[in-house]
């Protein structure tokens, strides 16, 4: 049974909204949202019975805010304000993701500022509930003016235009409506510029890369502990000593986990006895220092996009306690695309700094007595020489990648919307980054497994061993040399999922919390 949550507008955590992304929990407001809702929408249709000009209500958009709408066209204006926005390109935008951008929207509209009817609220609902979700083209945003044109897909099904997904099939609009015996919606004045307009697009990309991001920071703290152990690497640079001095709080958290996950190795003790080494490589030695600071970032991003996901952000505003309509520009998304930046920066650092372990364990310089390419019999076997090779490849597509989005703007609407966000693609393109890092840490994972095994007959610590036990569930230790693609993808996969953090014991590894 699909589980359904309340949101709570203005206060909905990020764990319920994973819930909405994650589990398909179908989302909805309480009904004590209902008042705040309708008293706006009732200073709107006052405002839209007056000659006096509000935007949006009895005017034209953007540019042709000067040009006044006769009363009587007010409903067409607002369809055809949807129609006209609908100019998304490109792939579409996974349902999941829509579907949260659906809850979203809902969260901004139960704030009882936008000036729509409960009714549409109400449809909104209801498309949730029966499974109808919008098919939303994934370019054409730059964060400005709201997400106009994912917005304007998503917002077109509830008038019966469009495209929706139903139970993974694609089909027209008006189609899926029917089958559910609802009718195309009539637009009030605003509603149509209330639903295109809003950051719930760019925050609903930038939340699912979050919430993979620290997933994948995870992992690689599971991967960074295997390589110290595979490298018989000192874990004397993770003493809390160390890390109290600096005093950032991930740095600190990250030495922590990382002591944790090798206590108890027999390769550690061995490394104390045998090893004349007086410092580690950085990729080893300073891994609280840099997956610390990620956390910290990833965490920052966190505080952010709680914010926004709670957020009003169409324009204009209504306040009906006062009866006024203000326009202002709650709709640039800086906000989000700042955060994605970061995330941005943060993707491409953990990669980075797995991807020189990768290498570490592949050079016979540097691994401290493994074979070269991890291969038993190297030489007419090349081991894991590839594999590092991809890694490298898909690092370098990360940096590249990483180059803010945020400073990028460029006028857009005739010179009216002067300054944009980008946050959209700023957001969208760290999926990509994610699937490339989860590429990055399986391999790794892989290595690293190999590596361990070759101190037989050390053994690493018991949190590492269930790491180990859940590889070798899936790939085989590297013999002789075979086809490693789908080792690879295999090891991406374990990354992925949550088999290896379950392994060690999540609560042995730091939170997702946003920072206060």
């Amino acid at each position: 049974m699909t589980l359904t949550l309340e949101l709570t507008p203005g206060a909905t955590s990020l764990e319920t909204l994973r819930k909405v992304l994650e589990d398909g929990a179908i989302a909805r407001l309480p009904g004590e949202a209902r008042a705040a809702i309708e008293r706006s929408a009732v200073v709107v249709a006052r405002a839209a019975a007056t000659t006096t000009p509000v935007y949006g209500v009895n005017t034209g958009f953007g540019k042709l805010a000067q040009t006044r709408i006769s009363a009587e066209d007010t409903e067409r204006l607002q369809r055809n304000l949807v129609l006209s926005h609908c100019c998304g390109v490109g792939d579409p935008i996974a349902t999941p993701i829509v579907r949260l951008m659906m809850a979203l929207k809902l969260l901004s509209l139960g704030r009882g500022a936008s000036g729509v009817r409960f009714a549409l609220v109400e449809r909104l609902e209801g498309l949730l509930a029966r499974g109808i979700i919008p098919v939303v083209p994934s370019q054409g945003s730059v964060g400005a003016s709201g997400d106009l044109a994912p917005l304007a897909h998503m917002s077109a099904v509830l008038i019966g235009e469009g495209e929706a997904e139903v139970d993974g099939h694609r089909m027209p609009a008006r189609e899926a409506l029917r089958a559910a015996d609802l009718e195309p919606l009539v637009l009030a004045p605003k509603e149509g510029l209330a639903l295109i307009n809003g950051t719930q697009c760019s925050t609903a990309l930038a939340l699912a890369a979050l919430f993979e991001t620290h997933h994948l920071l995870l992992g690689g703290l599971v991967t960074g502990a295997m390589s110290l152990d595979a490298a018989m690497g000192s874990s004397g640079p993770f003493d809390p000593e160390i890390h109290a001095l600096r005093g950032h709080r991930g740095q600190i958290e990250a030495a922590g986990a990382l002591r944790e996950l090798i206590g108890g190795s027999a390769i550690r003790d061995s490394h104390r006895l045998q090893d004349d080494r007086v410092q580690d490589p950085y990729c080893l030695r300073c891994q609280p220092q840099v997956m610390g600071a990620c956390l910290d970032l990833v965490r920052h991003a966190a505080s952010t996009l709680a914010i926004e996901a709670n957020a009003v952000t169409d324009n204009p505003l209504v306040f009906p306690e006062t009866g006024s309509i203000l326009s202002g520009g709650n709709f640039h998304a800086e906000p989000v695309a700042f955060a994605a930046d970061v995330l941005a920066l943060c993707i491409a650092e953990l990669g980075s700094i797995a991807q020189r372990r990768i290498a570490m364990l592949v050079d016979p310089a540097m691994n401290f007595g493994l074979p070269p390419f991890l291969t038993p019999r190297p030489g007419i076997n090349s081991g894991f020489m590839i594999a590092e090779v991809t890694s490298a490849a898909l690092y370098a597509e990360n940096k590249q990648r990483a180059a803010p989005c945020s400073i990028d703007s460029t006028p857009t609407s005739a010179n009216q919307e002067d300054h944009v966000s980008m946050a959209t693609h700023a957001a969208r393109r760290l999926l990509e980054m994610n699937r490339n890092l989860r590429q990055i840490l399986g391999i790794e994972l892989l290595l690293a497994a190999q590596g361990i095994e070759l101190r037989a007959p050390l053994v690493t610590s018991p949190a590492l061993a269930r790491v180990l036990a859940v590889v070798r569930s899936e790939v085989e230790p590297l013999g002789d040399d075979r086809l490693m693609a789908p080792d690879l993808e295999r090891g991406a996969a374990l990354i992925g999922g949550p088999r290896i953090l379950e392994a060690v014991g999540r609560s042995l590894l730091p939170r997702l919390e946003s920072v206060s």
